[in-house]
């Protein structure tokens, strides 16, 4: 489809793909990338891509700005198109009519974070970029290695030193180059933006680069195609609980499915309900308290993935929830542990981060903010091997025994 213009999400200002490359010149906001749906000539079909055999994000390419970049037989083109499952015990468990659980660990990288790479690195290639550079706590840095190795883009990351073992080593793997920062992630994030003015290099930075919105937009169209467009207009909207950190996740489906809408194949959108740890909730705080403004705190979970102090795409995070009739809910670290061994025993093996939205909806249940009866998508985004300490955490240590049948009969039966 290509890029029409862009706008600044906070001043409205209007600029050409020429102008502007990361934010606003005028306010330092986040940008939005319009497709020209409204006016194109020729709009992108619904059956052509209901029809596709393509089963990745370049599915819906038609609906991206960049083209499908190629690359078909490695990882850049094995993205997106993740399963939704319908665990029929955890349903009925918490007394929902319907439960989907969309789990993004089947990305190439384990993560969500894999579909704002792809296009990245796809908007590198068209604009012959040759070093790409990210700050983050592990998986958008592993996503955006896992995509340039497979292009074979030099990719630098500069990461927390405070950031899980098992994550380094996935971008050591990858073949990234990898700096550990004695600070935290805004000042990681704070130096890669220097080292891109400093150096040229293109810098991936969620809540920074518009097209990483535009990667997590994908999420909205699989959601559409697999279980919106299958269900009853006349039920109550679908809800997807979905975690918060910088806010860019959850402002990239509401940018997918806000386009679907222009585009005519949605009437109404979903509600939206973000999710965030009690010690690393930013944006909720601003929601909670009616504030457009987004204050920092000093972020402190067990959740690396969305343990941010200062969220960089925090008005729009906002936007996505206000515009949808959602809400904002807090869960404690306690609750995020005790989310992954409840999603293990449907099959489901999820990080902390990927916990908070499933805990964020059984608070949202016993604190009477969900209708039972209304369909219900919880996003979860990461692999739980993307750390294993916090797994270790959340589940009794197993019992060793001697290696005799009296033994194992004591422990199974008492």
């Amino acid at each position: 489809m290509g890029i029409a213009y862009f706008t600044c999400s906070i001043c409205g200002s209007t600029y050409s793909s020429q102008e502007v490359q990361y934010t606003c010149p005028r306010d330092g906001a986040n940008i939005d990338v319009h497709c020209d749906f409204e006016t194109a000539e020729s709009k992108p079909s619904m059956e052509s891509i209901l029809l596709s055999s393509e089963q990745s994000i370049w599915r819906f390419a038609p609906l991206l700005p960049v083209p499908d970049p190629g690359y078909a037989r490695t990882p850049l083109h094995q993205v997106g198109m993740t399963p939704v499952y319908q665990p029929e015990t955890l349903r009925e468990q918490l007394g929902l009519q319907q439960l989907w659980i969309k789990d993004e660990s089947r990305n190439p990288s384990a993560s969500f974070k894999d579909r704002a790479s792809a296009v990245v690195v796809a908007h590198a290639l068209q604009t012959q970029q040759e070093v790409i550079i990210a700050a983050s706590t592990g998986n958008a840095g592993a996503a955006m290695a896992c995509m340039a190795a497979s292009v074979g883009m030099r990719a630098i990351i500069l990461a927390p030193r405070t950031a899980p073992p098992a994550k380094v080593a996935q971008l050591l793997v990858f073949g990234a180059q990898v700096i550990l920062v004695d600070g935290n992630y805004d000042q990681a994030f704070d130096l890669s933006i220097a080292a891109s003015q400093t150096f040229g290099w293109y810098n991936r930075n969620t809540g920074y680069n518009p097209f990483t919105a535009e990667g997590k937009k994908t999420a909205a169209f699989e959601i559409w195609e697999q279980v919106l467009r299958k269900l009853d207009p006349s039920a109550p909207p679908l809800t997807i609980y979905i975690p918060v950190g910088d806010g860019n996740i959850i402002s990239g489906v509401y940018k997918g499915f806000q386009d679907l809408r222009s585009l005519g194949w949605i009437e109404r959108l979903p509600r939206l309900i973000g999710v965030q740890a009690e010690g690393s909730a930013a944006i909720a705080n601003a929601f909670l308290a009616n504030k457009d403004t987004v204050e920092p705190v000093h972020a402190v979970t067990i959740a690396d993935s969305i343990n941010v102090d200062l969220p960089r795409d925090g008005f729009r995070a906002l936007r996505a929830v206000r515009e949808t009739h959602g809400t904002y809910i807090k869960v404690s670290d306690e609750e995020i542990l005790q989310s992954i061994p409840t999603l293990g025993k449907v099959g489901i093996f999820v990080e902390p981060a990927a916990a908070a939205a499933f805990a964020g909806l059984v608070k949202a249940l016993e604190t009477c903010q969900q209708d039972p009866g209304a369909p219900v998508l919880v996003l979860c985004t990461g692999s739980g091997l993307k750390d294993i300490n916090a797994a270790i955490r959340s589940v009794p240590a197993a019992p060793v025994i001697e290696p005799t049948i009296q033994a194992l009969k004591k422990v199974i039966y008492g």
